[in-house]
């Protein structure tokens, strides 16, 4: 098989987990900002889904106005965009017409309640199951998420690893993509 499970985040944790668990399905993953370990989220997030509830109850029906109660929580607008690229208008009736109101495609009620536990990586030990693919991690050097000291554990999981850094934070994508894209040569 000559896939390539490419993750942001909990995207990263996902794809690790598919390496381990089916590495028949996967040639190679690309892991972005994350590591295979429980880690406590950022305080952000708990902040994220507040802003994100407000939206919510306020019925909006524009992204400027959803931008607009979501600011006090998230200054940075890359990241408020990011945020805000879950929003949809949800068709209403089978004849398509379009709500007038913007909706989170996620469950906002659920994430918040599992914010103590999504942080955390299904296998614990690397002696019990590895993924003998290449795999490259990316990590932004302003991000807690992937510090030097997991970094031998990376290695126990994934022992054809390579080791990325790109100069930004956690939203490494958006706030870099230049460097990003650099390290594919694309």
């Amino acid at each position: 098989n000559d896939s390539t499970l490419i993750g942001h985040s909990m995207g990263a944790k996902a794809a690790m987990t598919v390496a381990l668990t089916h590495p028949d399905l996967v040639q190679n993953i690309i892991s972005v900002d994350n590591a295979p370990v429980d880690a406590r989220l950022e305080s952000s997030f708990a902040r994220y889904i507040q802003g994100l509830k407000k939206i919510e109850e306020a019925k909006v029906s524009s992204l400027s106005a959803a931008d607009k109660i979501l600011e006090p929580y998230e200054k940075n607008l890359v990241v408020r965009q990011f945020l805000l690229g879950n929003l949809h208008r949800p068709r209403v009736d089978p004849g398509g017409k379009p709500s007038p109101t913007l909706q989170f495609r996620n469950p906002l009620g659920i994430i918040g309640k599992s914010l103590d536990h999504l942080g955390d990586f299904p296998f614990k030990d690397p002696h019990r199951v590895r993924f003998g693919k290449p795999a490259l991690f990316v990590r932004g050097t302003k991000s807690h998420y992937v510090p030097d000291e997991v970094v031998p554990l990376i290695g126990q999981f994934f022992p054809l690893f390579e080791l990325v850094d790109v100069e930004a934070g956690h939203w490494l994508i958006s706030e870099n993509p230049e460097a990003f894209r650099a390290r594919f040569g694309r």
